[in-house]
């Protein structure tokens, strides 16, 4: 029986994987839909937006830091073996906004907001808090979700602009100080291949992040198994397929931009 069992476990893992995945887009589904509708929960959202916030700043400058040294240095060190430091600069800066920026804000975001928003949703669910209001005719999707899930994404979209200054500034030292690099040469090569557009997908994939770490978390938080235990089990769950989500959609997103925004002077 114990074999029988497992067998069937295994025959309708994928199964259940379709329905999950079905439910997290039907929540960001009715997320979006429920956006628009009337009474905005300003007071929720401005107190979500100030904790994710309040838990994220700090830690978004910190880690910036190494991450542009990281590639400021790896990138440093590869265009000296091309014989192509004049573009050291370009390359790096580059790197950090399009790459780097949204993924450490988005990371950072589902780590410490969406971890603290799954707990709360969950605590919510375990006391039938949510039920509750679903008897009283208030939409907690509305009432709860929505709120943070802007909130998620307000704040990717500020701390985008921190961590690439930031980033940026962290590679500027490490590339001219460390690398014995010029300063001319480091703004002439930014300025040669950059362009707007690639300041416009930074922010455009800090906002898809933020979305893809509310929708996560929130969705999680209501789906707890088992209690306190199982609110502690969705927790960790929600930031592994935050991460896993995040990766494949900077993926797509970056194929997609190559594609329809060529380099600078092509």
């Amino acid at each position: 029986m114990t074999a029988a069992r497992a067998r069937d476990r295994i025959a309708q893992a994928p199964v259940a994987a379709l329905r999950e995945s079905g439910q997290l887009f039907a929540l960001g589904a009715q997320t979006v839909r429920d956006t628009f509708r009337r009474p905005f929960q300003l007071r929720e959202f401005v107190e979500q937006f100030w904790f994710v916030a309040s838990v994220t700043i700090l830690p978004a400058a910190l880690v910036s830091i190494p991450f542009g040294a990281v590639i400021a240095l790896q990138v440093g060190s590869l265009t000296q073996q091309l014989g192509a430091q004049s573009f050291t600069g370009g390359a790096s800066v580059l790197a950090v906004i399009q790459q780097a920026s949204p993924l450490i804000v988005a990371l950072l975001i589902a780590g410490a907001g969406g971890s603290a928003i799954c707990a709360d949703l969950g605590s919510r669910k375990i006391r039938e808090e949510l039920d509750a209001m679903e008897v009283m005719g208030i939409s907690p999707v509305q009432r709860l979700i929505v709120p943070r899930v802007l909130a998620t994404m307000s704040v990717a979209v500020l701390l985008n602009g921190l961590v690439s200054v930031v980033g940026v500034l962290g590679g500027y030292y490490f590339n001219v100080v460390m690398q014995h690099g010029t300063p001319g040469s480091y703004l002439s090569s930014f300025n040669t291949l950059a362009q707007l557009p690639d300041l416009y997908i930074s922010e455009i994939k800090a906002v898809v992040f933020g979305f893809i770490a509310g929708i996560v978390a929130a969705y999680r938080g209501l789906h707890p198994r088992g209690g306190p235990k199982g609110v502690g089990d969705a927790v960790n769950q929600s930031v592994v397929i935050t991460f896993l989500l995040l990766f494949v959609t900077n993926v797509l997103l970056t194929a997609v931009y190559l594609q329809l925004v060529p380099p600078k002077g092509v």
